[in-house]
């Protein structure tokens, strides 16, 4: 085959839009019958707003369809084309969409919660709730009131339990002063605490020992005096079956009077277990604080155990 002119070409089988061209033109190209660019297209051109909703519009018959390259008829001007109605233009308008059975209907769904059981539940928690506050509401006021009326005040030290006064005290009623046991008080000139011999009275059993030589010493700080005044200081003590004596001192100043350490218990010689027995001494007070001191000195007998001391108001057995 050579290559050569074979003619003009048809627009079929040409580009069909050869019949803008010049070459086109020149070829035999011609622009097609039907609607615009392509064989057999359709013009179907509504004016705006032609379609009317909401109201009824005849139906036109179904137009026969056009042949190949052929643009159908179209209906007159401002008459709807019937392959366009809208649906509400129809016979019986546009369908609501079928609303399907919902849950607790009479219909064959499933039926729903139990809401009211639920409802029933939460009134019966919220009930116990308010009971439960009630009642610890009242538990604390029944408190408050009890406390009230024991005047909510904290209960007191109970009494002391050392050694009553002597029966001719006339003092008793005045009420409880100081007192100290042997561990507290303040030791000197060698004195030391023990233990070992049964019959104390001071806390443990501890009393006061090696007091039986010149410059031993204990002495107590007293705190609380109510009132300047006569008082009386008790000592308790133990002898081995003889009598002793020592030395007060009030406030920095020698007492004229000793501390007698008779053998009041009557105990054997050397028997200082059977021989715990007290003696007490008159002296003048401050109020507030006041410093004793009982001190073995030049001249005294102090072969004695030393365990509590103590203060009644007023002299003992004077009138």
């Amino acid at each position: 085959m050579t290559p050569g002119d074979n003619g003009p070409s048809t627009p079929e089988d040409d580009d069909p839009f050869g019949y803008l061209y010049a070459d086109g033109q020149a070829n035999g190209a011609q622009p097609p019958s039907g609607g615009y660019g392509y064989p057999g297209s359709v013009n179907r051109v509504r004016a705006v707003g032609q379609r009317q909703y909401g109201q009824q519009t005849q139906q036109t018959p179904q137009a026969p369809t056009a042949a190949y390259g052929q643009v159908p008829q179209q209906g007159a001007y401002g008459q709807p084309n019937a392959h366009y109605a809208a649906p509400e233009t129809l016979p019986g308008g546009a369908q609501p969409p079928r609303q399907q059975p919902g849950r607790g209907s009479g219909g064959g769904g499933r039926r729903g919660p139990n809401t009211k059981g639920l409802l029933i539940g939460a009134v019966a928690v919220v009930a116990a709730v308010v009971i439960g506050i009630s009642v610890a509401m009242i538990g604390d006021k029944s408190d408050d009131k009890g406390d009230s009326a024991a005047g909510g005040s904290t209960p007191t030290a109970p009494p002391s339990s050392g050694p009553a006064p002597s029966p001719s005290s006339s003092v008793a009623a005045d009420g409880e002063l100081p007192k100290i046991d042997a561990k507290a008080l303040l030791l000197g000139g060698g004195a030391t605490t023990a233990s070992d011999v049964k019959g104390a009275q001071s806390a443990g059993g501890v009393y006061v020992n090696n007091f039986n030589k010149p410059g031993a010493s204990v002495t107590w700080t007293v705190n609380g005096i109510p009132e300047d005044g006569k008082y009386s200081v008790y000592l308790g003590y133990s002898v081995p079956g003889k009598d002793g004596k020592a030395t007060l001192t009030v406030n920095g100043t020698p007492s004229t009077t000793a501390v007698k350490l008779k053998n009041w218990a009557g105990a054997g010689d050397g028997d200082y277990e059977k021989g715990w027995t007290k003696t007490y001494n008159w002296l003048q007070l401050n109020k507030g604080t006041n410093t004793l001191k009982i001190s073995c000195e030049q001249g005294d007998q102090c072969d004695a155990y030393l365990d509590q001391l103590w203060l009644v108001k007023g002299w003992v057995g004077s009138s």
